[in-house]
């Protein structure tokens, strides 16, 4: 080694740095990966990212690798550091030679390399995994001898390598990645998202139709009358029964009941052989739940019931679709046809609007953790009835009741411009 010219030992020097810094670059890159991304690409045929997905398998025997070369190219540095400064100035120049080797390796092989690597992971993992790759073959009786006995030091600790936990992300996880995605995902894309997520913190109660404001035709009434109901629908599928609500009969097809009558086979028992049973579900059903089963049933329009058998609503695909999409009106003052918007910037809203729809088309930062109306958020928060011209100050807003019918809110005024902070 000492015959060798001082320009040799400084050319292998900067050689080892160079690979101390590999070692340390293409480490931090390989574990910063997002292995979703990495499995993504994998699946997509990307070479770089297959060979990184199976050496990240085994990432005990890929930090063994890692370690080894980076601790031999280090050890073999400073060793050669020692031998310079010696040559130059004597063995009072090694106290100096490696501090500058610290100062060197922390800036040019350590902290410069990870950064790049943290910044850039893909650019520095990939182009690393056709290295380690082969190396891996050719070290791995040593590496499996350095991973042998590091594990048995774990186990001595109480720490196994079976204890680590999987990837899997949990709902609140992912939300958090589908918040943070930033300009990755359209802000759109990440409400549906989020929404998606949400689907089973919703149930069937808090977007169906109430029972009172069901639409139906009787099939009591005469034929004529039927027809001249099921022209004026503005629904395809319309819940029939005999009487009321209590007696459903199922759901017609209005265009199959048209093609009927122009075709003139329309009867009594052309009507009866073209009604669909009804689907009913229980109440408390999860909206998440009840996508499956609407198309494992394949249907679109159920009947929710209570744990007696009553019908308590109606829902349908559309509705629970609106709750990932949001609402398909444009005009969020045209998606409920229970708010009037008025000269003044207030809004008179009907007392059985649905406090979900008020929330996610008016944007309006209302309870919905409870009562479904806006009748019932009223008494519930006075605990009575209240009387036309009382005001109440719900969620910050400010609401005014200004017409009762039947011991219930009928017409409520809210005044959103001029909501106060409720922790105020």
């Amino acid at each position: 080694m000492n015959d060798l010219p001082l320009g040799a030992l400084f050319a292998a020097l900067v050689f080892l740095l160079l690979l101390s810094a590999f070692f340390s670059g293409s480490e931090t890159a390989l574990m910063t990966l997002n292995r979703y991304r990495l499995r993504h690409l994998a699946e997509a045929g990307h070479p770089g990212a297959r060979l990184a997905e199976r050496l990240l398998a085994k990432p005990d025997r890929l930090i063994g690798l890692i370690l080894l070369g980076n601790n031999f190219v280090n050890i073999l540095a400073s060793s050669l550091a020692t031998i310079v400064a010696i040559r130059i100035g004597g063995e009072g120049a090694i106290a100096a030679a490696a501090g500058l080797l610290t100062l060197v390796v922390l800036i040019f092989s350590e902290v410069a390399p990870k950064t790049m690597a943290a910044l850039n992971p893909e650019r520095v993992a990939f182009p690393a995994s056709w290295v380690y790759t082969p190396l891996l073959r050719l070290m791995f009786p040593l590496v499996w001898l350095v991973n042998l006995m590091a594990n048995a030091v774990l186990r001595a600790l109480g720490v196994h390598g079976d204890d680590a936990e999987g990837t899997a992300l949990s709902r609140e996880e992912l939300r958090t990645v589908v918040n943070e995605a930033g300009a990755m995902i359209p802000k759109r894309h990440q409400k549906m998202l989020i929404n998606i997520l949400d689907l089973e913190k919703i149930t069937v109660d808090d977007i169906m139709v109430p029972r009172n404001e069901i639409d139906g035709v009787d099939l009591d009434n005469p034929l004529d009358v039927i027809l001249e109901q099921l022209e004026q629908t503005p629904y395809t599928r319309v819940l029939v029964f005999h009487g009321s609500v209590d007696h459903v009969a199922g759901f017609l097809h209005a265009r199959r009941v048209m093609k009927a009558q122009l075709d003139g086979e329309l009867t009594r028992e052309t009507l009866d052989a073209l009604i669909r049973e009804p689907y009913f579900i229980p109440k408390g059903t999860p909206l998440n739940r009840q996508l499956i089963n609407f198309q494992r049933n394949r249907r679109r329009t159920a009947l929710v019931v209570d744990e007696y058998g009553d019908v308590q609503g109606l829902v349908t695909m559309a509705d629970l679709l609106e709750e990932i999409v949001g609402e398909f009106a444009t005009d969020p003052a045209d998606a409920i046809a229970d708010v009037l918007p008025q000269e003044d910037g207030s809004f008179l809203v009907d007392g059985g609007a649905n406090l979900r729809e008020l929330v996610r088309t008016m944007h309006w930062d209302l309870p919905t953790d409870g009562p479904k109306t806006i009748n019932g958020l009223i008494v519930e928060h006075l605990e009575s009835i209240p009387e036309p011209g009382t005001t109440v100050l719900i969620a910050g807003y400010p609401v005014e009741i200004v017409q009762t019918q039947d011991n219930a809110v009928k017409t409520a005024r809210i005044r959103p411009d001029e909501r106060r902070d409720p922790a105020a």
